[in-house]
């Protein structure tokens, strides 16, 4: 069973950017033609590129588009509620801007919401441009004990279940995420403590203790170009996704791990993170 699309625009739509001058002007015309969406608020951490005249341009062209312009950049999170605070529509999308939505994903997203008739948080499939399906869509938490004894526990990524257009999972990703307005109120948005990375597994994890459903839309799928903006910057990433990672343990895991076990993950995380960034900094080679 499928609600009906409402009727009335009741989305806004925010967009935090940084360096996104290859992908915001794809990104914003197709948010500026998708149903659904009442406003667009596009809040920019410190560009340096031509981000800032595309989206001054699309701001000139329709009125739903609001510009907020950081002089630094506090990281996604502040970005995110930022971007919640200048607008007053009932749902919430967050849409990376390398994130390229048809006319009707976020609507049939929004419908999806209605047939849950709950407190939802939902995202929807991501492919990349070679039709990769990006494991990040449908996750679960992470259990840092759990890595300590087996490194398979550290793959977070959980199979698609064909058979359920809506999946319901522990996280989803940040990418692309719906909830209602009453709800982002309610667990008071995005942790500000997050730079970069783990602030979508936090946002889950507390939208889920506080009773919400945490989804996949598996019959919709969204064009995800990953890390448009961070391919040139594998130190500063790859410090604040481990970064995130250790203030993730501490929020949900470290009260209930003794001494000896919180040692042994600080050192799991920041051991592997030299290797990440040879990694990304290879992947940015090639």
């Amino acid at each position: 069973m499928t609600a009906a699309v409402p009727a009335k625009p009741d989305i806004v739509a925010v967009v935090v950017t940084h360096r996104s001058g290859s992908t915001i002007d794809a990104c914003l015309t197709r948010l500026r033609a998708a149903d659904g969406v009442a406003q667009i608020r596009v809040v920019d951490n410190a560009s340096d590129d031509t981000t800032l005249a595309v989206v001054q341009r699309h701001a000139s062209l329709d009125p739903r588009v609001h510009f907020i312009g950081n002089p630094d950049n506090p990281g996604f999170a502040v970005a995110c509620n930022q971007g919640v605070r200048d607008a007053d529509a009932p749902w919430i999308a967050f849409v990376n801007p390398d994130c390229l939505v048809d006319g009707d994903t976020l609507a049939r997203l929004r419908a999806h919401a209605d047939v849950l008739a709950a407190p939802c948080l939902l995202g929807t499939e991501l492919v990349g441009e070679n039709g990769a399906h990006d494991p990040a869509a449908r996750r679960r938490d992470p259990d840092f004990a759990a890595m300590l004894r087996d490194p398979q526990a550290r793959v977070l990524a959980v199979p698609r279940d064909a058979a359920q257009p809506l999946q319901r999972v522990q996280a989803i990703s940040g990418a692309l995420m719906l909830l209602p307005r009453t709800l982002f109120d309610r667990i008071d948005g995005f942790d500000t403590g997050y730079r970069l990375h783990a602030e979508d597994l936090d946002l889950c994890r507390r939208a889920r203790e506080a009773g919400a459903v945490i989804a996949v839309a598996n019959d919709i799928v969204v064009l995800h170009v990953r890390g448009v903006s961070s391919r040139t910057r594998p130190v500063f990433v790859e410090w604040h996704k481990h970064r995130g990672l250790w203030r993730y343990f501490q929020r949900f895991e470290a009260a209930h791990r003794s001494w000896p076990q919180r040692v042994a993950v600080w050192t799991m995380i920041w051991t592997r993170f030299p290797i990440a960034v040879l990694r990304r900094a290879s992947q940015t080679a090639g």
